[in-house]
């Protein structure tokens, strides 16, 4: 069956409203990434959707309300993948490398997600522009937080530090998403993670030990 022809026989049949919305997103994801915000129609994500216009106005009044609902959601993503690096360990270097990582596989994933939140073309919109800061803000305070408790450092002289990681990470990754051709993901997250990890790790080591 097309994907034209099984959109379509989804019409009528009743979906939970939080199954419906991520539908909803996904269609738009796929519209937005083909056509850019400015070319992308209702019609065509309520057709991708496989649902009628006043289903899709149901859940966003306009298309800036699903732009704008979308971009939150893979500004989440971004902002849970960080928080997950820092939390999946209790060692600097590999807090480090994970956060890196983090960044690339965002990047990695969905060329659409990482170009909504890192490149988009609506930053003239006071909402669109908000959730983009968030994606940069969130991410610097959950490494400020990690940062002031280990390296016994200021919250002020942590929080520049962590600007410089999360800047480092989201320019080197989008680089080597359009260079990578020869370098590994595993390659390009190393040499990135030990260029923060020699200016943070040894210029500011853990103060406390963590117990045995």
């Amino acid at each position: 069956m097309t994907e034209t022809a099984a959109t379509a026989s989804q019409r009528g049949v009743r979906l939970p409203r939080t199954e419906r919305r991520a539908q909803l997103l996904a269609a738009a994801q796929r519209v937005f990434s083909a056509n850019g915000y400015h070319a992308a129609a209702m019609d065509e994500i309520a057709e991708q959707a496989g649902v009628s216009k006043p289903v899709l106005y149901q859940h966003f009044p306009g298309k800036l309300d699903l732009y704008i609902a979308l971009l939150e959601s893979h500004v989440d993503e971004l902002v849970g993948r960080v928080e997950g690096a820092l939390a999946s360990t209790t060692d600097n270097k590999q807090r480090v490398q994970a956060a890196v990582g983090a960044f690339f596989d965002f990047v990695n994933g969905d060329a659409g997600a990482f170009k909504m939140v890192f490149e988009s073309d609506l930053r003239g919109e006071p909402a669109v522009q908000e959730a983009v800061d968030r994606a940069t803000s969130a991410s610097v305070n959950a490494i400020t937080e990690t940062i002031t408790a280990d390296a016994g450092l200021n919250e002020e002289k942590a929080r520049l530090l962590a600007v410089g990681l999360v800047g480092m990470s989201q320019v080197s990754a989008r680089f080597w998403l359009a260079h990578h051709s020869t370098m590994s993901r595993e390659e390009a997250v190393d040499l990135t993670a030990t260029l923060a990890w020699r200016g943070i790790g040894a210029g500011f080591p853990l103060q406390q030990q963590p117990p045995l």
